[in-house]
């Protein structure tokens, strides 16, 4: 039996790098893969669950063109990532070798902090006060 489908919305990246990043995610945030697609080109599509947060990653794989890839993330592109600990999962992803944009600390009735991936992304760490 197929389980009832219901309203969700999560990210999808696309990184260059993306067995570097699934080892990236797997160790700051503690994801899980809950899905898994392998293509024959050496690419990968995977979910991931974080504590219950649920965003995808995919990798294309070596490419034959030689195109560059696209720059990531900046500021026009930000996830919050909503966690019971945020000092915790912060230190975490610092641990992993993300960098720090500013520190947890309590703002507008979040405690909240701000880092930046390997590769580009930012993340917002944080819980609703």
């Amino acid at each position: 039996m197929t389980p009832a489908t219901t309203n969700s919305l999560a990210p999808w990246l696309e990184i260059p790098d993306g067995h570097r990043a699934l080892a990236f995610y797997k160790s700051a945030f503690d994801a899980t893969e809950t899905y898994r697609y392998d293509n024959p080109e050496g690419g990968f599509v995977v979910r991931l669950n974080a504590n219950s947060a649920e965003f995808w990653l995919s990798y294309e794989g070596p490419k034959s063109s030689g195109e560059p890839a696209s720059a990531l993330g900046g500021n026009n592109l930000r996830l919050i990532l909503t966690v019971p600990d945020p000092d915790a999962v912060f230190a975490k992803a610092i641990a992993a070798g993300a960098t720090q944009v500013y520190a947890v600390s309590e703002d507008h009735g979040w405690r909240i902090g701000r880092l930046i991936d390997p590769f580009g992304l930012h993340w917002e760490i944080g819980k609703p006060l």
